[in-house]
C-alpha cells in the first residue's frame, strides 16, 4: 500500500503474537579481547542475517545503523522510533505515562510502520499518519524512557520487532536488541560515548531543529534517560557479553560504520551483504 508518496517497507497488524569469538572492545582506537560465547543458533541467524545495535541516548546508533543498512543492502529498523510513536500517541490522548494497562493497549493496537521517501530518508508512520518529526520533539524525548519502561509496552513492541526481524537482512537498533529482542543475532554491537559528548550532540541536534534548550536541561534529560533505561525492571540497557563495544566519542560516523562492517565480515562472511 502506498502512503503519502512513499512505499512502506514495514507494516504490522496490531495483533502480532507474543512472544567462539570473544568480545572485542574498542575505545579510542584501542582493541581489547574479553570473554564471549558463540550463538547457539548461528546456522539460523546466517540465514536471517540480523545486525543488532544497542547503546544509550545520543551515542550515534541511528546514524550508524542507517549508513550501515544502506551499505549492506539491509533494511533499517529503528525500534526507538516505535517507543517514541507510542509515547507521542499517549501524550496526544492525555494518557498517564504511569498507566501501564492503557499504555500497553496503545502499544498493542497502534499501527507503526516505516517507509523510505524518494530521497532515501526513512519516514515513520503512526496509524497511517506520518510522525517522523513529531516523535523527535522535546516533550516526547522527555517521556519516552518512562513509557519504554512499562512492561506491557515492551512486551508488545518487542513482539512486533521480532516479527519484523524474521524477514532477515535487517539492521535493528535500540536499547535491548542484543540482549532481549534478538539475543541470537550473530552481529551484536554496543555504541557508547562520554556523557559530555552525548549531551553536546543532542544539544546541537535540537538547536539545528530550532529548539532553544539550555545545555543544562539537555544534560538533565539524558542523565534521567540513562537512569531509567539502565534501571528498568524489564530488559534494561546493558552490554551483551559477545558484543563489539565501540566508544564513538572521538570517531566520525563513517569510522564507526567501518568498524562494524569489519565485524560483519568477520562474523557473517559471505552472508554479509543482502
Amino acid at each position: 500500500m502506498r502512503c503519502g508518496g512513499v512505499w512502506p517497507i514495514w507494516g504490522l497488524s496490531p495483533h502480532v503474537g507474543l512472544p567462539n569469538d570473544g568480545e572485542k572492545r574498542i575505545a579510542g582506537g584501542r582493541v581489547e579481547r574479553t570473554r564471549g560465547s558463540p550463538s547457539k543458533r548461528g546456522w539460523l541467524m546466517r540465514k536471517k542475517r540480523a545486525v543488532a545495535i544497542d547503546g544509550p541516548a545520543a551515542a550515534g546508533k541511528s546514524t550508524v545503523a542507517r549508513i550501515l543498512a544502506e551499505k549492506l543492502g539491509y533494511t533499517y529498523i529503528d525500534t526507538g522510533a516505535m517507543y517514541r510513536a507510542v509515547t507521542l500517541k499517549a501524550l496526544r490522548l492525555g494518557v498517564d505515562c504511569e498507566d501501564g494497562e492503557m499504555l500497553g493497549e496503545l502499544a498493542r493496537t497502534s499501527r507503526i510502520s516505516f517507509s523510505v521517501d524518494p530521497h532515501g530518508r526513512q519516514r515513520v508512520w503512526l496509524d497511517d499518519q506520518e510522525v517522523t518529526e513529531a516523535i523527535r520533539e522535546p516533550e516526547v524525548s522527555a517521556h519516552v524512557s518512562q513509557v519504554a519502561a512499562v512492561p506491557q509496552v515492551r512486551r508488545w513492541l518487542a513482539a512486533k520487532q521480532r516479527a519484523m526481524a524474521e524477514r532477515g537482512a535487517v539492521v535493528v537498533e535500540g536499547r535491548d536488541i542484543t540482549t532481549h529482542v534478538l539475543p541470537d543475532a550473530e552481529v551484536k554491537v554496543y555504541l557508547d560515548a562520554r556523557f559530555e559528548e552525548r549531551v553536546r550532540r543532542r544539544w546541537l541536534e535540537l538547536k539545528a531543529k530550532g529548539h532553544q534548550l539550555s545545555w543544562e536541561s539537555v544534560a538533565e534529560e539524558i542523565s534521567m534517560r540513562d537512569k531509567l533505561d539502565s534501571e528498568r525492571a524489564v530488559a534494561p540497557l546493558r552490554v551483551a557479553e559477545d558484543a563489539l563495544r565501540i566508544d564513538t566519542t572521538q570517531l566520525r560516523p563513517e569510522q564507526v560504520v567501518e568498524l562494524v562492517l569489519q565485524e560483519c565480515q568477520r562474523r557473517l562472511g559471505k552472508w554479509c551483504t543482502g
